[in-house]
């Protein structure tokens, strides 16, 4: 039995190679893994042993030969291919264990060059996996040094079965596609508007008990990019107390996280069902959320509280008088955490902040699953202070109302549409959110407020197509609002915030969210 090994991850190589080696497998390798693999006392050949050719260009070329290949591709069920290989004095290779060299962690060095990335682009690896692959009902193939103690020990055994090789030739193709997904991107980081075809390289975090609802299975993926900002947010957060996380918890987490990482300045959120029912931005991050819990208490029981700051003891002290679901800030103050890990249930989770987060354009993909394809847009990711205003009543806002117009326009993109926003003193005093009509979330949005919305300010996600919120707002006691405006009815809007001496201006953008 003959077998090449080739490993860029060289965990647990030697120990599976001396496995292999006492099964009576004669061995072949090339460069680092033949060095590691003799420095161990491990029998092995080198490639040019089998080939009869040397390493050339480099090592650019040095299993891309025929008798490698022919001895991986033989069907061992054909006799015209055992007989060829025979012919041509071509030994069959009955197993190959090859990862791939590190594209992924060059490229994600700082200031690596273009010729650096190209030369660890792998071919003959892909190549040999592939035809391993193919093959597998003849030959074994891995790619993760996580499968090598059970292969020994099936070989050990009674053998590795045909359900079984299928299953390591599935993850082989994986591999690759995953590989060469990364160079894909690597190549088009430069390109504008989008591909003709695109693969999407996803990587399982972990399982989950069940989806949405109990009879769901799921699981997490995290997505593997090229050439990206570091890897912050929810798919990278750590969980430092709690539960393990469920579906929903994380759907939820990310919205929440989404939220205070659109503002640069100290902000608490409250969500409940991806939308704030609570958000608030203050000095004091203990103040940020007892004024982010203020704006719907009865909602808040049972929520995510997300904080871009670190929770101190004053604010985990407030924190814990409810029950919530998950808590996530970048730190905690070590009397915080230790206040916060009293509470069993209390998912804990810890993440760093996006560089330049409430600044800078996040600049990712939004993909959105439909039933047989997906729909792909860039994010919407407005930095701060982006968004040129445009008073068109006779009254210009106050400088107090311009703070709360932009705290309250830049809430209301995280709520889903359509979606209205009452806010004052940066901190969120209703919304409606999800509704068909915009006049009812106007109406949802106000019941929540209560009395609080006089002196207030109100964001829309999109344009007024009638005058009717703002006959509401100013019912409510708004003084200010702010919306994208472009509806062919906007003068009769204008009219009604005159008369009531609201002031309003219009943004040219709109944050719609489905």
């Amino acid at each position: 039995m003959r077998a090449i090994i080739s490993v860029s991850d060289k965990a647990g190589v030697t120990n599976f190679a001396q496995g292999l080696n006492q099964l009576g497998f004669e061995i072949f390798s090339t460069g680092g893994t033949k060095k590691a693999l003799t420095e161990a006392k491990v029998p092995v050949k080198s490639i040019s042993e089998l080939t009869g050719f040397p390493e050339i260009l480099d090592g650019r070329v040095k299993s891309l030969h025929p008798v490698i290949y022919g001895g991986i591709l033989a069907r061992r069920d054909l006799p015209e291919h055992m007989a060829q290989l025979a012919e041509n004095n071509i030994g069959a290779i009955d197993l190959v264990a090859v990862n791939l060299y590190p594209f992924v962690q060059t490229v994600a060095r700082e200031k690596v060059t273009l010729d650096e990335a190209l030369e660890n682009i792998d071919i003959g690896g892909p190549t040999l996996i592939r035809a391993a692959a193919k093959n597998f009902p003849s030959v074994i193939v891995v790619v993760d040094p996580a499968d090598y103690p059970a292969v020994l020990e099936k070989l050990r055994g009674r053998g590795i079965d045909q359900a079984e090789r299928k299953r390591l030739a599935q993850k082989a193709f994986q591999h690759v596609a995953i590989y060469d997904t990364a160079i894909s991107q690597y190549l088009r980081q430069d390109a504008e508007g989008f591909p003709e075809e695109m693969t999407i390289a996803l990587k399982k975090r972990y399982g989950l008990r069940y989806g949405e609802n109990p009879h769901q299975p799921a699981a997490f993926y995290a997505e593997q990019r090229v050439g990206a900002e570091p890897e912050t947010g929810i798919t990278w957060a750590q969980q430092l107390g709690g539960k393990e996380l469920s579906f929903n918890n994380i759907l939820d987490a990310d919205a929440a996280w989404g939220v205070v990482t659109d503002f640069s300045a100290p902000t608490v959120a409250i969500i409940k069902h991806t939308n704030p029912c609570g958000l608030a931005s203050h000095e004091d991050i203990a103040e940020a959320y007892r004024r982010a819990f203020s704006g719907d208490p009865v909602a808040a029981f049972g929520g995510i509280v997300a904080s871009n700051r670190a929770v101190d003891l004053p604010a985990a002290e407030e924190i814990s008088k409810t029950f919530f679901e998950i808590i996530i800030a970048p730190e905690y103050e070590a009397q915080a955490l230790g206040l916060l890990k009293r509470k069993e249930n209390l998912r804990i989770l810890t993440t760093e902040l996006p560089p330049n987060y409430g600044q800078a354009q996040a600049g990712y993909l939004d993909f959105r699953r439909v039933k047989g394809g997906f729909l792909v847009q860039g994010s919407d990711s407005l930095p701060e202070g982006s968004v040129t205003l445009k008073t068109v009543t006779k009254r210009e806002p106050t400088t107090a109302e311009v703070e709360d117009l932009l705290f309250a326009w830049r809430a209301c993109k995280h709520v889903k549409s359509n979606a209205i926003v009452l806010a004052k003193n940066k901190t969120l005093l209703g919304m409606g959110a999800g509704q068909p009509s915009r006049i009812v979330s106007a109406q949802i949005a106000k019941e929540k407020a209560g009395d609080k919305t006089a002196g207030g300010v109100l964001a829309s996600d999109a344009m007024f197509p009638f005058p009717d919120v703002v006959e509401a707002a100013a019912a409510a006691g708004v003084t200010a609002i702010i919306q994208p405006g472009g509806s062919i009815r906007d003068e009769e809007s204008i009219k009604a915030a005159d008369k009531h001496n609201i002031a309003m201006v219009f943004t040219g953008v709109r944050h719609f969210r489905h």
